[in-house]
Order: structure tokens, then C-alpha cells, then sequence
């Protein structure tokens, strides 16, 4: 019974574990309840060890049965390649024996890449991974490191084919090179949109569909160039970390202090001018790669690839005919990609499937009914009543918490975690959008049975949620609270088998004629997707929700009428 560990030792701290073609991972983040799982100060390493004992003891193995160990090295500034052999014996010494002894490391671009590629079904591939950055590039390339990497993936190869290079400046004391980051790029521009205390570029991705992205359109396309061979250059500073540097727009100053002085409509329209470039320099490199390798697939990873809106316009212009995307494209998926690295290359075992679902992670463990909380009564033991009594309880526009099965891995709630609602009514999005404390024009998504996807959808979306669709014009009015300003929804697929959703989703459809529901992360503004059944009844109390299920457990808060005694929705 192989088994082979990947792991991630830096923000988004998360383990891994493939034995006998089975995926057992989770974020550390679940078990700290910091999302993100970042470090106290940056470059510091932090260890998966909650997340790692429990792939561990879901596996059934202690350490000794591990046959690899694999993470991802993002040591920064190396002098000549001696920096692998320093990182690794540092990763080391916080892994228990005998663990620690067989840790090896792989690029953090190629662990994102496989994190995709290994999952996709894909015999040939392209690869592309964008993020903030990765690992060094070593001494030939200066103080670089991956920021753009393009790869041809084949089940016996992983070529490197493309590399984002640095790029020459003037400097106080002369010439320097300075590799310049995308993802950092689109982080700098959001931090000039966002004022703080939201999430800065998945809110600044969400406003854009506000804007017109004419407005600024010329003066920030004068900080990106696109070259030959999908080269794209960035003008210092705006694609580092900076933040203080002011960015001159209509005679005014925008900088990270002073962003909620500018009004909201320009902040939209700088939004929108930013995801109209960033895509369309992200398609530059893309056909860039199709050129190259003449594949059929591309596969996309990395932090970049979080930004679904991004994602729908690859699938429709990249010049490839199937987009796949890593269905945790963050670092957390790094720990993944290394250990289906180690599990395919190093031990030659076969692919695992390609999964509907990422359902990898632990249960939430049994309610205990004994103690409801005040506001709610429980329905216990209802068995297969479970799935028609919420959705009865949907059908009639309440909002529930639904705990259910294994936890997800990655940044989406897939239906195990999730806050489910009607989607027909704009009200309800309001309504979740002050529940959560989000800002008013944050969209959410849709979770549709995926043999009805293309008749309420332009396209099929994907099971992890990660790109947008556009709404058929047709049926926009009957799914206003997941439809957004633009006419989009980031759709996830939910396939037959998928344990979480899809009984729920018929028992819907079959009372409303709507095969889709919203879902949105159940989650506390700040706080990392929830995981036990305990923290799922605090989180509801906390959040007025009208009804919580947990196993053939439902909470239904007082003010809710029990959905067995009427009849509740219309078709």
C-alpha cells in the first residue's frame, strides 16, 4: 500500500497524503482558525502538524509507512544552488522521524502545475502557473524567482518551456534587475481600490463588473507591455509589494492610506480597467504556450488562478479547446501537486481519478443534540427526510447552514461547509451579503446538478467553482441572487456522485424547477471555512440562520416554521 506525503510549510500551510490512490488532505488554517494559516512574520515557516496528524490517522498509517515526503521549496535568494540542500534540512528538522529524514523538495511551480495536471485526466498538457512568486530561479537569473512558468506535461515528462524573466531598471547606484510579479501586480492595484478590511482581490474582481474600464483603461495599460513569445513586462513599481507608491490618476493620488477618500464609481472603473488588462495579458500568454506545445489542454494554477473572471475568459480565448484548473490553485495546493508528484513520478503508480469532488478532508463530527442552543429546536434522526425538509425550508427563502460528510480542500465551499439559499430573489444576496459582512456588491455563486448547467448557463462551469459562465439571458430573472452585475455567475458543476449537494439539489429542483441553489463558504468575515459540527452551531447562532444541518440532524431556529407541517414553494 503506497504512500506518499506533500506537504506546504509557508502561508497556507497544508498536508497531503496519497496511500493506495486515495487523497487525504486539509489546511492548517481549519485547526488555527487563522485564515490563510499565516505566519507571525513573513518567511517564517509554520508546520501543517494538525492537518498532517490527521491525514495520518484517517489513513490508518503512522510515519514509518510513508514511502515519500515532497514539499515545495520557496527559499528566495540562493548564491548557487547549495540553497535546496540548506531549505530541505530546515523543513526537516520540524517533521517527527522518520519523516524528516526522507523530505525532499520540488519547485513551488511545479507543485502547483501538478496539483492540476495529475488530477486532470489529461494525457498532453500545457501548463501555467501565475502567482506572486516561487521558488528561486537561481544565480543565472539574479535575485528571480518564478512568477510566470509555462511547462509541456506529459505522464513520463515535466518539460519547462516558458519563464517570466526580470527585467532591467535604473536603480539609486545604477542598473538592477528586477523580476517583476503579476500577482503581485493585481494585489498592488487592489490594494489602491479596496479600502482595508476586505479581501482585497477578490472584492476588487467583484467591483470591476461595476466600472467602466475605459476610464483608466490607456493609463494602466501603459504599465503592462506585451511582447513576442508571450513575454509581458511590468513597469517598476506597480509589480512588486509596493503599496506607498501613489498612482496618478485625474490629478489625484491613489495609494493603499488613502483609498476610501476616492469615490466607489472610479474605484469600479480603475477595478474593471485592471481585470480587463490582467486577462488579456494573461490570454497573451496562454497562446503563447498553445503555440508551443500544440496541446489541447491547458492547465492553471497558482494564485492567479483564483480570479474566476480571468478563468471564464481563458476557457473562451486561449486558443485551447479544455480549460483545467487546479482545483486548489493556492499554496495549500502545493502540498497536493508534491504529493501526487512523489506518487506518479518518483513510485510509477497509476493517476488517481479524476475527481468531481474535493471532499478530502476530516468529518465534522456528530451534533449533539442535548444541548440546542437558545433560538432553535432540533429535528433529529431524520435520515433520508433530511434532504426534502431543507429543501422545503429553501423553497420557502430561508438561509442554512449545511455541514455535511468530509471537508473540502481549497478556498471554495463545495457543499460540505457551505451556507445554501434560494437563488431567486436579488434580496437574498443582500441579505447574505450583511450576514457575512461583506461589501453590498460582492456576487455569490451558484451550485447547479451539471446535466441542467448549459440550460440555465452559457457554459458548464467546473466542479471546484473556479471560473465564471455568463447567465442565459432567459433565465437571469429567475436567479437574480447569483447572477451578478455583468451577467456572470462562478458556477460549480455538481456531478452524480457528489455526496454533499446532490441529493439536495434534486429535492429542490423537484419543488421549485430550479436545479441550482446558491452556496456560498460557511465562514465568519475573517475567518477560515469551518469544520466540526461545534463550531457549525456557534457560527449559525452567531449568524442568524434560519436553519443548520448537520448529518440527518436539522436545527431549525424558532421563527421558522417546521417544513414538514406545510407545504412550502411553488414551482
Amino acid at each position: 500500500m503506497p504512500a506518499v506525503l506533500g506537504l506546504n510549510f509557508h502561508h497556507d500551510t497544508a498536508a497531503a497524503l496519497v496511500v493506495d490512490g486515495r487523497i487525504y488532505a486539509a489546511e492548517e488554517e481549519r485547526w488555527s482558525g487563522v485564515k490563510h494559516n499565516h505566519p507571525t512574520r513573513k518567511g517564517t515557516l509554520t508546520t501543517p502538524t494538525r492537518a498532517l496528524q490527521w491525514c495520518l490517522e484517517a489513513a490508518g498509517i503512522e510515519p514509518k509507512d510513508v514511502d515519500a515526503v515532497w514539499a515545495a521549496s520557496m527559499r528566495p535568494n540562493p548564491a548557487a544552488g547549495w540553497w535546496l540542500a540548506e531549505e530541505r534540512e530546515e523543513l526537516a528538522a520540524l517533521l517527527p522521524a522518520p519523516l524528516g529524514e526522507n523530505l525532499r523538495l520540488l519547485s513551488h511551480h511545479t507543485a502547483h502545475v501538478l496539483s492540476g495536471y495529475l488530477l486532470s485526466g489529461h494525457e498532453h498538457a500545457a501548463g501555467l502557473v501565475i502567482d506572486a512568486g516561487g521558488s528561486s530561479l537561481g544565480s543565472d537569473f539574479g535575485p528571480g524567482r518564478e512568477r510566470i512558468t509555462g511547462y509541456d506535461l506529459w505522464p513520463d515528462r515535466i518539460d519547462r518551456l516558458h519563464q517570466g524573466m526580470p527585467a532591467v531598471v535604473p536603480g539609486p547606484v545604477g542598473p538592477r534587475r528586477v523580476h517583476s510579479s503579476f500577482g503581485h501586480f493585481y494585489r498592488n492595484l487592489a490594494r489602491r481600490v479596496i479600502p482595508p478590511g476586505d479581501e482585497p482581490e477578490g472584492s476588487m474582481m467583484a467591483l470591476a463588473a461595476f466600472g467602466d474600464p475605459q476610464r483608466y483603461g490607456a493609463h494602466v495599460r501603459e504599465l503592462v507591455r506585451l511582447g513576442d513569445e508571450g513575454e509581458v513586462r511590468i513597469d517598476h513599481p506597480w509589480g512588486s509589494a509596493d503599496s506607498s507608491t501613489p498612482l496618478l490618476l485625474d490629478g489625484r493620488a491613489w495609494t493603499a492610506d488613502n483609498v476610501a477618500e476616492q469615490p466607489e464609481h472610479k474605484r469600479a472603473d480603475l477595478a474593471a480597467a485592471v481585470q480587463e488588462i490582467f486577462a488579456e495579458s494573461v490570454v497573451h500568454i496562454a497562446r503563447h504556450l498553445q503555440r508551443l506545445t500544440r496541446a489541447s489542454t491547458l492547465v492553471f494554477s497558482g494564485g492567479c488562478a483564483l480570479n474566476s473572471h480571468l478563468n471564464g475568459q481563458l476557457a473562451a480565448d486561449s486558443g485551447f479547446d479544455t480549460l483545467f484548473v487546479a482545483p486548489a490553485p493556492h499554496d495549500a495546493g502545493t502540498a497536493l501537486g508534491a504529493a501526487l508528484y512523489g506518487w506518479h513520478y518518483q513510485l510509477g503508480q497509476q493517476r488517481v481519478p479524476v475527481p468531481t469532488d474535493a471532499a478530502w478532508g476530516p468529518d465534522p463530527g456528530a451534533l449533539p443534540t442535548t444541548t440546542v442552543p437558545t433560538g432553535y429546536y432540533a429535528l433529529p434522526h431524520l435520515g433520508l427526510g433530511l434532504a426534502p425538509t431543507v429543501a422545503a425550508l429553501l423553497a420557502d427563502h430561508r438561509i442554512v447552514g449545511w455541514v455535511q460528510g468530509q471537508l473540502e480542500f481549497g478556498p471554495r465551499a463545495l457543499g460540505h461547509r457551505s451556507i445554501l439559499a434560494h437563488p431567486g430573489h436579488a434580496a437574498t444576496r443582500d441579505r447574505l451579503n450583511a450576514i457575512k459582512k461583506r461589501a453590498a456588491y460582492r456576487p455569490f455563486a451558484p451550485a447547479v446538478l451539471a446535466e441542467n448547467a448549459t440550460e440555465w448557463f452559457m457554459s458548464a462551469g467546473d466542479p471546484f467553482m473556479n471560473r465564471v459562465a455568463t447567465v442565459r439571458r432567459c433565465r437571469a430573472d429567475r436567479v437574480a441572487a447569483v447572477t451578478h452585475r455583468d451577467g456572470t455567475a462562478r458556477v460549480q458543476s455538481v456531478a452524480a456522485d457528489h455526496q454533499g449537494l446532490r441529493h439536495l439539489l434534486e429535492q429542490f429542483r423537484d419543488l421549485t424547477g430550479l436545479p441550482l441553489l446558491l452556496n456560498t463558504s460557511f465562514n465568519r468575515k475573517g475567518a477560515p471555512i469551518l469544520r466540526t459540527a461545534e463550531q457549525a452551531v456557534a457560527a449559525a447562532v452567531d449568524l442568524r440562520l434560519d436553519a443548520l444541518a448537520v448529518g440527518d440532524t436539522l436545527l431549525l431556529a424558532d421563527h421558522a416554521p417546521d417544513p414538514r407541517a406545510a407545504s412550502a414553494g411553488t414551482r
